[in-house]
């Protein structure tokens, strides 16, 4: 009894620590201050001794465009989407082979993993969603299928939004299913758009908006349209009327309307690649994306140049288009040594999927392009927006 009770209060003990890194992240002196936005979503605690939860296998399926035996999970997992399936977590993450050396140069394929408690995942020993003879070959490979979002619809439908990669140009591409195993997928996300206009421009990361209802994140619509946030160099729109065929919203120019981008002087100097799918609070819209620094006077000294950061901008519930809050400092940072070694030396929690279970919410990130792992924020009163 009295190791359960030292343990207890280790663990509460780091919790404190860390929720006070949380708040000087984001430019609190002290607790006791109460300068923190109360808008922000958080505080993320890294649950202990866990991470990371996924990590490479020499796992091996017969890949249909090589038609031999690949192990397609090898050499990294990382950059995961995150919902729930029934009693489940579900993560599915990106996963490379070992047919090259180079970011970008390997082929991906997503994988995936359920758990009950949101740390200790079961394995599939297939990928559910890869480059196939299926007549998406021109836009998947060699490059593969690349870091999914999956969002819910109030039906239980299940949406993912990927990137299709040729090693050419890099797209947005929807895939469908009901059980997150066996997906349909339909293509470019902008293929229609325009008539075609966007079809061959690149485009990645997208987020689609989201709500807390009956204790499930699910897919929420702006004016009857569902909409989501996505881009890399600058945060832009979308809406579409049925989840597979997306408009990009046009500014009057009629040019791509830039709803947010990078600052000079701060830790998303570089960029600001959306991360996972937007969410309803009851203080407005929240975005969490992805800050890369830039190097020097361009970025924000206090982070490594190219490092990657998690950061939240606050958007108008009535007005998705309009920005009212932003961080100036990340919520989130590279810390372990495994999300600072790797693919990506840098530095890198690439977070990308978000999900609520049990009364909390679960933020699974990629770790230095290599590993994948959990944070997990236990205050989501927030969230009930209504």
């Amino acid at each position: 009894m009295k190791r359960f009770c030292i343990i207890g209060i280790l663990q509460l003990l780091c919790w404190s620590i860390q929720a006070q890194s949380y708040c000087n992240s984001i430019g609190m002196d002290n607790i006791n201050k109460r300068q923190v936005k109360n808008w922000v979503v958080g505080p993320f605690i890294r649950p202990l001794g866990v991470n990371p939860v996924l990590c490479p296998e020499p796992t091996a399926f017969h890949c249909p465009m090589t038609k031999q035996p690949v192990k397609w999970e090898e050499s990294d997992v990382f950059n995961p989407a995150a919902t729930v399936r029934g009693d489940k977590i579900v993560v599915l993450y990106r996963a490379e082979d070992n047919s090259a050396q180079g970011i970008g140069k390997r082929t991906s394929r997503i994988g995936y993993a359920e758990s009950t408690d949101g740390i200790r995942f079961k394995r599939y020993k297939s990928p559910v969603l890869f480059p196939a003879v299926d007549g998406f070959e021109n836009l998947e490979w060699p490059g593969g299928c690349e870091d999914p979002r999956v969002a819910m619809t109030e039906e239980g439908e299940y949406v993912m939004l990927y990137t299709s990669w040729n090693r050419k140009v890099p797209r947005l591409a929807v895939a469908t299913s009901k059980d997150l195993k066996h997906w349909t997928k339909h293509g470019l996300a902008f293929g229609e758009a325009y008539n075609g206009r966007f079809s061959n421009m690149a485009s990645k990361s997208a987020s689609i908006l989201t709500k807390l209802e009956n204790d499930k994140i699910v897919i929420d619509k702006v004016g009857g349209k569902y909409f989501m946030y996505w881009g890399e160099y600058a945060v832009y729109a979308a809406t579409s009327d049925n989840l597979i065929d997306w408009y990009p919203v046009l500014d009057g120019n009629n040019e791509l309307k830039k709803l947010a981008k990078p600052r000079r002087g701060y830790f998303d100097s570089q960029m600001t690649e959306c991360g996972p799918p937007a969410i309803r609070t009851k203080n407005g819209i929240v975005l969490f994306y992805n800050g890369k620094n830039n190097p020097g006077e361009k970025g924000d000294t206090a982070y490594n140049a190219g490092a990657y950061c998690g950061g939240q901008i606050l958007f108008d519930n009535n007005d998705p288009y309009k920005v009212l809050d932003r961080l100036d400092k990340p919520f989130f940072v590279p810390e372990a040594d495994f999300e600072k070694s790797g693919q990506y030396v840098n530095g890198t929690v690439f977070i990308e999927g978000l999900t609520y279970y049990k009364k909390k919410l679960y933020l699974y990130y990629g770790c230095a392009d290599s590993r994948v792992a959990v944070t997990i924020c236990s205050d989501t009163e927030k969230l009930n927006y209504k």
